[in-house]
C-alpha cells in the first residue's frame, strides 16, 4: 500500500496494483488478452488522471481530469463485469475488484458532481 496520500490516490492506485495482480493469475488466451490489455490500460488510467489533479493549473482542468478518471473506472469496471459473464467459476478477488470499481465510480462521480455544481454557482 502507497504511504503518504490521500485515501483516494492510494485506492486507486491500489485498485490498478490489484486489478494487474489478478490479470497475472488468469489462463492466456486470445480473447483474454485483448481484455487484459483493456483492462490494464483503464485501470491505471484512472488512477494516473486522479494524479494530475493535484497539479491541475485551474479548476476547470481538475473536472476535467477528474471526468477522465470517472470515465476510465467505468471502462474498468465494465471489463471486469466481462470477465465475470465468462468465468463458469464465482472468484472472490475478481467480486472484490468489481465492487472496488462501483464504490470508486460513485466517488469520482460526486466528485464531478460536486464541481459542477460549484462551477455553477460561480457564474
Amino acid at each position: 500500500m502507497e504511504v503518504g496520500r490521500n485515501d483516494l490516490e492510494t485506492r486507486l492506485f491500489n485498485f490498478a496494483i490489484n486489478t494487474i495482480k489478478f490479470l497475472r493469475s488468469q489462463a492466456p488466451s486470445s480473447e483474454l488478452n485483448v481484455i487484459k490489455y483493456q483492462l490494464t490500460k483503464s485501470s491505471t488510467s484512472s488512477g494516473a488522471n486522479y494524479e494530475e489533479t493535484q497539479a491541475g493549473s485551474s479548476k476547470l482542468d481538475f473536472t476535467n481530469k477528474v471526468r477522465i478518471s470517472l470515465r476510465e473506472m467505468r471502462e474498468s469496471n465494465y471489463w471486469l463485469r466481462i470477465l465475470k459473464g465468462i468465468n463458469e467459476e464465482a472468484n472472490p478477488e475478481l467480486e472484490k475488484l468489481i465492487q472496488e470499481s462501483k464504490e470508486l465510480k460513485h466517488i469520482l462521480g460526486a466528485i464531478v458532481q460536486k464541481a459542477r455544481v460549484n462551477n455553477q454557482e460561480k457564474r
